[in-house]
Parts: C-alpha cells; sequence; structure tokens
C-alpha cells in the first residue's frame, strides 16, 4: 500500500497509549511509503489527551483529535475517519489486543480487491455474559448490514477510504461504522487473525452497552422491529379469532358460555400486551425521528494536535 491512515479511538487508555503507539510506528514504516496515526480521544477522564499531545508532538506522523465530550466509540471512529487523507484506512482498539502485525494479514485480503476486511479473533476471549451480549449485536448487524459477514464484524478493519463518500452527509447521533460500510460497497471479506488477551485495565464495553448498541442498530437503521410488532399483532390476532371459534362452538353445541372472570381477563391481558409492546417499537422509531430533527452533533472537536500545526488550547 502507498499510503494508510491508522485510527483508534481512545477512551481511558493511558496505560496503553505509549507502547501501542511504540509498536505502530516501525510496524507501519514496513508497511506504506506514506502513513499517519490518528488518535481520537473520546472525552478520556484519565491523562490519555495529555499523552497523546506528547506523543503528536515528538511525531508528525501520529495526530491527535479531542472530543469535547465522550460521544461513543462509533461516533469517535467515524471522526477519525472522516479526518484520515489516506487511500487506505485501518482501525484498531486502543487496548493492545489487536497485535500490529497482522494489519498485514488484513492489507494483504484487501488487495485481493475487496473494499473492506475485518479481522476477526481465531478464538473469543471474552466471558459468558459478554458473548451472549456480542451474539445479539451481531444478530442486529446482520439485520441492518443484510450481509453474511455481519457475523464476523469487529473493531479490527481495513478499508478502502473513498467508501466514506457514500456516508459524508450522515447527520444521525446514533452511529454504527460497519452498517454505514454497507451504504457504500457489497465488497466483505473477513481474515480471522490473532488477538491478545487483554493486559491492562477492564473493557469499556460491558454487557448492558452491547444490548443497548444493538438495540440502537436495530431501531436506528433497520425496520425489523416494526416487522417483529406486525408479526406478533398477527399472532395474537389469530389466537384470538381460534378464541371466538371456541367460544361460538362450545354456545352453538352445548348451548352454554365460557365461565370465568379469570379466562376474560387473561385474554385482555393477552391482547392488551401486544398492544402495548407495539406501540413501544412505534414510539422508538417515533423518539428516533425525533432526536434526528433536533440535529444533534455526532461529535464536536475541542482541540487537535500535530507536531507540524498545534491548535487549540
Amino acid at each position: 500500500m502507498d499510503a494508510i491512515s491508522v485510527v483508534i479511538p481512545v477512551f481511558h487508555a493511558e496505560q496503553s497509549l505509549a507502547e501501542l503507539c511504540r509498536q505502530l510506528l516501525p510496524t507501519m514504516q514496513t508497511l506504506a511509503r506514506d502513513f499517519e496515526i490518528v488518535l481520537v480521544n473520546d472525552g478520556s477522564s484519565d491523562d490519555s489527551w495529555k499523552i497523546i499531545q506528547s506523543l503528536a508532538s515528538a511525531d508528525e506522523r501520529l495526530r491527535g483529535i479531542n472530543l469535547s465530550r465522550n460521544f461513543g466509540q462509533h461516533n469517535a471512529l467515524l471522526c477519525g475517519i472522516r479526518a484520515a487523507r489516506y487511500e487506505v484506512i485501518v482501525t484498531i482498539d486502543d487496548d493492545l489486543q489487536h497485535p500490529v502485525s497482522e494489519i498485514q494479514v488484513l492489507l494483504d485480503k484487501l488487495s485481493e480487491g475487496f473494499d473492506v476486511v475485518y479481522g476477526p479473533p481465531i478464538q473469543e476471549q471474552h466471558g459468558f455474559g459478554r458473548d451472549i451480549a456480542s451474539k445479539l449485536t451481531k444478530m442486529a448487524l446482520k439485520s441492518a448490514m443484510g450481509v453474511d459477514v455481519a457475523r464476523n464484524v469487529c473493531a479490527f478493519r481495513a478499508f478502502r477510504t473513498h467508501v466514506r463518500e457514500a456516508f459524508a452527509d450522515y447527520r444521525s447521533p446514533f452511529v454504527s461504522v460497519d452498517v454505514l460500510l454497507t451504504w457504500g460497497t457489497t465488497k466483505f471479506a473477513t481474515v480471522p487473525v490473532r488477538h491478545e488477551p487483554r493486559r491492562l485495565g477492564a473493557s469499556n464495553y460491558t454487557v448492558r452497552k452491547l444490548i443497548t448498541h444493538a438495540f440502537n442498530m436495530m431501531t436506528g437503521f433497520s425496520a425489523m422491529p416494526l416487522q417483529l410488532a406486525s408479526f406478533t399483532g398477527f399472532v395474537f390476532t389469530a389466537f384470538g379469532m381460534v378464541v371466538l371459534v371456541y367460544v361460538i362452538g362450545r354456545y352453538l353445541i352445548e348451548g352454554s358460555v365460557v365461565p370465568g372472570f379469570v379466562f376474560l381477563a387473561s385474554i385482555i391481558a393477552v391482547f392488551s400486551g401486544a398492544q402495548l409492546f407495539a406501540l413501544g417499537i412505534l414510539g422508538e422509531y417515533l423518539a428516533r425521528m425525533h432526536f434526528r430533527t433536533m440535529d444533534r452533533p455526532l461529535y464536536i472537536v475541542r482541540d487537535t494536535a500535530e507536531k507540524s500545526h498545534r491548535k487549540g488550547k
């Protein structure tokens, strides 16, 4: 590759940043004629930004972007993707779990004619709860992306920069970079790579955050919840018709009605629950339309850090 931009969203990574850049710099020198490392600080409350400033002031190939608050990993990633200058973008996490030596594997696969290549781990290293939440997220991704590669989506990816033109005007505060990439291409590939066990700190992606992210993808980029609500309504309507046939049939055959307040109350409760479920799904979509009309920014850059040109405070 002639030129590569490495984009890294940073959140509470003061312990790993220096080591990550120490590993990246010599590796990227062997992979590309020109390269840059874009570190996007997503509102970290530790000394991550100070370390980014120090690294950027020492090497012109490192650039720092400091967001005004925590907007979320995908929003920070989108900021870095839009700021990237070179023809290929590689995204990695800040926790040293993605070996920089495996970037070559992604680039080799990309050179086969693909536009986006993911590097999922050969073996997952999460706990049981995290694995369940991760599978739920990937199911939501498959619904939103509409491609089989969704089951292997991960934060370690390489793609051609021109793909970002498909979502250059995207403004919704709910961001999924993986879904946005499908707007620009259908040429996806995956190649399993080695991932390192976490050595420092704990993952910022908790089970709750993963489930929330999955729900955001389903309601923000897919009509599946609406289809589920319609299907639920159909099922309970069919159930109601069966009950009606049973009640009328019993009256005609035996000359008596089905007794019991409990039976009637349970039927009412079932149908009320189905209606509230459908209304909740519709309400979620209306809320997202409301947030979009507010034109809330995806991210706000507070200041930047570069060796050749320094901005900000």
